[in-house]
């Protein structure tokens, strides 16, 4: 008999779930390949993915959170983790953890096996993402994302001067 619960994903359930291919639109390099580990069992203010970079490839852009902590585990294959302007190879068994507002970081593969890790974090309603090498943010509400330049944004409440 096979037991069923909504809150238990089993392994050969996860090996089962399609990948869905993920290419950041600022970055041509970008290739990623997600499995979305939390959405299957119901975390709506969580995020878990089981993430696949090929070799040659990055994961996203480097970038830089202002509101939504978020990690990385990796379970197999090396990486390049590049955090504050410094470059650190990672393997298996290596973590990383980015509380807000974080500094920036990024992931990418120049070897020649997958980089496999799972990579978590808060999915709250409204994030800002910074992009310091494009000079650029993304700013996300619900669904919708826009990019703006830094350099086009204006405060909407001047700072007060002392």
């Amino acid at each position: 008999m096979t037991e069923t619960n909504p809150y238990l994903l089993r392994a050969d359930a996860i090996e089962q779930t399609p990948e869905f291919a993920f290419q950041h639109p600022l970055n041509p390099n970008s290739e990623i390949h997600l499995r979305d580990l939390g959405a299957k069992v119901g975390l709506e203010r969580a995020v878990l993915r089981l993430s696949r970079v090929p070799p040659g490839k990055e994961s996203f852009i480097y970038h830089a959170h202002h509101h939504e902590e978020e990690f990385v585990y990796i379970l197999s294959g090396r990486g390049i983790a590049e955090i504050e302007d410094q470059e650190y190879e990672v393997g298996p068994g290596d973590f990383m953890g980015f509380p807000t507002p974080s500094v920036a970081h990024h992931l990418r593969n120049p070897f020649e096996e997958d980089l496999v890790y799972l990579m978590g974090g808060e999915h709250r309603h409204a994030e800002i993402g910074e992009f310091p090498r494009l000079g650029k943010r993304i700013i996300r509400d619900g669904d919708d994302a826009y990019f703006v330049d830094i350099e086009a944004t204006q405060p909407f409440i001047p700072k007060k001067k002392e």
